[in-house]
């Protein structure tokens, strides 16, 4: 895509590049006690930096900043380019509130007036 470019002018594209995934992405995997940063992310893996990332495998947590997301497994990789592509089994949300051993209705009053 950029061979027309100069070597420079290349490099300075790939920092840019680099720094505004950096930026805007607040995404970020942590197994054990090791965080790698998500390039990008979709229904059936995410993507890593090749620089920097293990080969990872089994159980994974995945978190946007402090909030915990995702519990995934991850089941193989590649390495395409300069990133190294994750595929997961399963990706379960983490629920916010515990589980509710009852039928919650549809419409609940935000308060009730006594007499």
């Amino acid at each position: 895509m950029y061979t027309f470019l100069p070597d420079a002018v290349r490099q300075g594209l790939e920092e840019a590049r680099k720094a505004a995934l950096k930026r805007k992405d607040r995404l970020s995997v942590h197994d054990g006690d090791d965080t790698y940063r998500i390039r990008r992310f979709w229904d059936g893996g995410f993507a890593l930096d090749l620089e920097g990332s293990e080969r990872l495998r089994g159980h994974v947590d995945i978190y946007d900043g402090p909030k915990h997301l995702y519990t995934c497994l991850v089941v193989s990789s590649i390495d395409e380019d300069d990133e190294r592509v994750f595929e997961f089994k399963w990706a379960t949300p983490v629920a916010t509130a515990p589980a509710a051993d009852f039928v919650r209705p549809d419409f609940v009053p935000a308060g009730l007036i006594s007499r």
